[in-house]
Parts: structure tokens; sequence; C-alpha cells
């Protein structure tokens, strides 16, 4: 888990090649500019630098100082890339990162608490606030995106679920054993 003040922008997927290059995904609003806050940290504070980055079908091939062959490349799969708060350019009044999201109330759009975002999670299909409501044992995953969130920001975050949205997730933790 990287400190508060970093933020991740990317992650490396896996070797390409025999030459130590590597599969590099970017979470950055523009994939490609993930180059530019080289060095990246990881969460443990290696410094990794990316001196060449090209795009491909799954994200980007990089070649990363230092990582000459493949073993070396393949040892890195997995590792998440952050980079310091400080170093972003600040979010357009209608934007935030996510983030900045860990932490923030949730509030239903009848101004009712809903519970607090303890992580943002992307499985592949886009952001998802996970959101601890008080007094249930499980959390509830809502997607970040316009149809359910009303407003974002770092005070508080405003929601509009679906009637029996809560219901639906409520029964799906109870199945697990």
């Amino acid at each position: 888990m990287a400190p508060r003040d970093m933020v991740l922008v990317g992650a490396i997927t896996g070797a390409h090649g025999i030459r130590g290059e590597v599969k590099l995904r970017s979470f950055t609003a523009d994939p490609s500019a993930i180059a530019s806050y080289s060095p990246l940290e990881t969460a443990a504070g290696r410094k990794i630098e990316i001196t060449r980055v090209r795009p491909n079908k799954e994200g980007f091939i990089a070649i990363l100082k230092g990582v000459t062959d493949r073993n070396a490349a393949e040892a890195l799969r997995g590792t998440e890339l952050f980079v310091p708060r400080e170093r972003l350019p600040e979010p357009e009044d209608d934007e935030v990162y996510v983030h900045d999201l860990i932490g923030v109330p949730v509030h239903l759009a009848d101004g009712s608490l809903l519970g607090e975002i303890i992580d943002v999670a992307d499985y592949g299909a886009g952001d998802l606030i996970d959101v601890k409501i008080e007094g249930r044992k499980d959390t509830v995953l809502i997607p970040y995106a316009d149809q359910y969130v009303l407003a974002a920001g770092e005070e508080k975050v405003v929601v509009d679920l679906p009637e029996g949205f809560l219901d639906v997730e409520e029964k799906r933790g109870e199945e697990k054993p």
C-alpha cells in the first residue's frame, strides 16, 4: 500500500521479448503521459525509470533503466507504479483524482449518509468505488460513472443508486460461505 501522497499511475503486467522490455498499463488520463512522470516508484520505494515507451494493443511496451533481460523484466510483473502527488497537475474543476476519494463520505441523492470510500478498484471495465456502509459486514462496489455519481469532490461524493441496488449487494454478501 502506497502512502497517501503517492498516486498509482500504472502497473507492469509482464515481460515482452528477451531484452528486458516490459508490458506497461497506464492509469493516467492521457495513457502515453506515464513516461513523462518517470522516474516512478514502487510501493516499496524502488525507483523505476522509463527510458522509452511505445504503444501496443494491450497498453505499452517500455524499456526500463537497468532492466536488460527477460528474467529481470519478469520479476517486475504485477509491480504497481506510483508518482508523488505534487508532481501531478491539479485536476480541473469538474475532475478529481480517484486516489483522493479514499476516506471521503458517500451520500445518497436525498442527502443521507451511505458510508465511506475505503478503496477505488478497476477490474478492467472502469473504476468502482468500494463503500463501507455502517452496520454491514460487506462493502458495496458502486461504478464510478455519471449514471451513478452525481457529484464528487474531496469533501463528499453523492450517488444516485437504482432502487434495490443495496438490497442486491446485501443478498450477494449473504450468499458467501
